[in-house]
């Protein structure tokens, strides 16, 4: 389905070490990516798409088709309601993912057999919602359409809410305990499995809490 992959980061060590690993074949600027790719992915702190968006689907026609990848939806479909080029961006969340980040986190079959939500399917061109949907399809997801506050309140339970539990209990355990040593002598699997996700990156995650706060 792709035969060619461009990166995009604001980190130039990420685009170096996702070339090495096979994930792209190169790395261009923003604008540069824009103008050569059919088909664009955003994948970046919540707080960020939806600026990022508007700046995207300024500069396409409407051949081109436009993805996020956020974890809420409400707030990123709002901001392009009445966007000129809406019906070029179809907005997804595929539910898969660890608790690493970076390039060298990514791995063959992360999202085989996972879910991805669809918002606001309506919205976008029959075009760009095929694309997306083969796009998920061919990577082992299954598509499930659901309007955006429904996502939000949905995901807010089932995902968001686990994750601010274990960074409370995290932090919690860390201010008591006096040693770290304490921690990793004393804890079972119990532990180890209900913190995890506590090593998730704070910039991707406190942006997903401010704009999900019910």
């Amino acid at each position: 389905m792709c035969e060619h992959v461009i990166g995009v980061d604001q980190n130039p060590e990420h685009i170096e070490e996702a070339i090495k690993l096979g994930i792209i074949n190169k790395g261009l600027t923003l604008s540069e990516a824009t103008v050569e790719a059919d088909l664009i992915v955003l994948a970046i702190p919540v707080n960020h798409i939806p600026e990022l968006l508007q700046q995207v689907l300024d500069g396409i026609d409407r051949r081109k088709v436009v993805l996020d990848m956020g974890s809420t939806k409400e707030n990123i479909c709002a901001a392009v309601a009445n966007h000129v080029n809406r019906s070029s961006y179809v907005a997804c969340h595929p539910i898969a993912g660890t608790e690493n980040t970076g390039p060298s986190a990514a791995f063959s079959g992360l999202y085989k057999g996972k879910v991805n939500i669809i918002c606001e399917n309506e919205l976008s061109s029959p075009a760009a919602l095929k694309q997306a949907v083969m796009l998920f399809e061919t990577i082992g997801m299954k598509n499930v359409f659901m309007e955006a506050s429904e996502h939000d309140k949905h995901i807010a339970y089932v995902s968001h809410l686990s994750h601010i539990s274990s960074f409370a209990l995290g932090k919690t355990v860390l201010e008591i305990e006096d040693s770290e040593n304490n921690i990793f002598n004393m804890a079972g699997s119990g532990f180890a499995s209900t913190v995890r996700l506590a090593k998730s990156s704070p910039n991707m995650w406190a942006p997903i809490f401010d704009q999900n706060a019910r």
